[in-house]
């Protein structure tokens, strides 16, 4: 599907769509229990993978619409043999949770996905595994998907790199706590996208596991059960609330609002205070979950994206209609999502007339030598892309149309009813 944005001035209020980080772990930990219910779920193509894989290692899940629920009966910490290979699609979230999960099975586990899954790393992953007596390989032995796994872990100490991704630091911890022994993981560089990690954190104590950050890196105990009585309900995302609160920013004639966006430990909630950095006025009700920016002249910041990658596409395109150069740093990282994040904003603002600067690991907008023009551009098959660029087209003379608008299905399957809602003009191309 392709999606044409008209310029166009916003107002008007927008729910924000529930956590895909959070309903990843909920789902997993769902898995992990005996049984739970999980409320305010997101139902994406992502989490729809997750939920398949805990269905895959014994689990099952039934997703109730109209209570808006997910009622998960566990495997109980102990994942049977798939019956078949576990498909996580294009979600990197599924695939890292469940090849640790995958440890814990007393037979062999095959994981893959598409294309662009295939091509993203999980070597340092399979080799903390292995460090804790599994059987890990890349069939075709480059570190990247199809994976072959099998158990089930011993539990122990395990090094592992920081700066690739956060998620085998989640993953391990998940897996860990249903080992014997737990557990250690020692960092052997920096930890980027840390927030993450402390979502994982905040998500396994109320399933009433333990686990800690440690002097070297974090750990989790063995032989704990994921026990929850009460409903788990998920917050909403400020991941994907970005791109509304830009929206507003940078194109509202009266003030936006987000609703249902309460503080959580997403590093994300950044883009209240960037966004006030920059020149917006913003408003948050904490109590009441309403975050209202209204527009405002705009200027260049200087932000590390090392504990936000997601925010990446969004601020760059908040930079190219801003006064002054707004530089991201710290963000090789950026560049092993779904696609090289930090390569595809620059190329697409280029081909819409925006100065920009591409270094390895930095990305530079210069605002006042960029003028918007509407072109057809390519969402790359990311999800992020897609919707930054959308955000893109209000500001742009003439009309924007990006390609492959589909794959917003992964995080936020209504964007574009959001963006309408408040006043965007678009149109859809099958």
């Amino acid at each position: 599907m392709d999606v044409t944005i008209e310029p166009s001035t916003v107002e008007g209020s927008a729910p924000a769509p529930p956590s895909k980080s959070y309903t990843h772990r909920a789902i997993l930990a769902g898995g992990y229990s005996n049984s739970v219910t999980v409320a305010n779920p997101l139902m994406s193509a992502d989490t729809r993978a997750t939920i398949r894989a805990v269905e895959a290692f014994g689990g099952d899940v039934t997703h109730d619409a109209d209570a808006g629920t997910l009622e998960i009966e566990g495997f109980d910490g102990e994942p049977t043999v798939p019956d078949d290979v576990i498909d996580c699609a294009n979600s990197g979230t599924t695939m890292r949770l469940a090849t640790a999960t995958a440890g814990l099975v007393d037979g062999v586990t095959v994981l893959t996905g598409d294309d662009s899954l295939r091509s993203r790393p999980q070597g340092p992953l399979l080799r903390a595994l292995e460090q804790l007596a599994g059987r890990a390989e890349s069939t075709r032995e480059n570190g990247q998907a199809p994976l072959v796994v099998g158990g089930p872990l011993m539990g122990g100490s395990a090094p592992l790199p920081g700066d690739v991704s956060s998620q085998f630091v989640t993953a391990l911890l998940f897996a860990g706590a249903a080992t014997d022994a737990g557990v250690d993981i020692t960092l052997q560089t920096e930890l980027k996208s840390a927030p993450y990690v402390d979502i994982t954190l905040d998500l396994l104590d109320d399933f009433g596991v333990s686990a800690r950050r440690t002097g070297r890196g974090f750990s989790v105990g063995g032989r704990q059960r994921y026990r929850r009585r009460e409903p788990y309900t998920v917050p909403g995302d400020f991941s994907s609330t970005s791109y509304l609160l830009a929206a507003g920013a940078i194109a509202g004639a009266e003030p936006v609002t987000v609703t249902g966006v309460y503080p959580s430990q997403q590093g994300d909630e950044a883009i209240v205070d960037l966004l006030g950095e920059m020149g917006a006025g913003i408003e948050w009700d904490r109590e009441a979950g309403e975050l209202s920016v209204t527009a405002d002249t705009l200027s260049g910041i200087e932000a590390s994206v090392a504990d936000t990658p997601d925010l990446l596409p969004t601020l760059a395109v908040l930079g190219a209609t801003a006064e002054g150069t707004t530089r991201l740093t710290d963000c090789e990282h950026v560049r092993y999502k779904e696609t090289d994040r930090v390569a595809a904003m620059a190329d697409a603002l280029s081909t819409m007339g925006a100065a920009v600067e591409e270094r390895e690991d930095e990305l530079r907008v210069d605002g006042d030598e960029s003028t918007l023009q509407g072109a057809t551009l390519d969402g790359r098959g990311d999800h992020r892309i897609v919707m930054a660029l959308s955000v893109a087209g209000l500001a742009a003379e003439g009309e924007t149309t990006v390609t492959g608008a589909e794959h917003v299905n992964v995080s936020f399957p209504d964007f574009f009813e959001a963006l309408e809602g408040i006043g965007t003009e678009l149109s859809r191309t099958e």
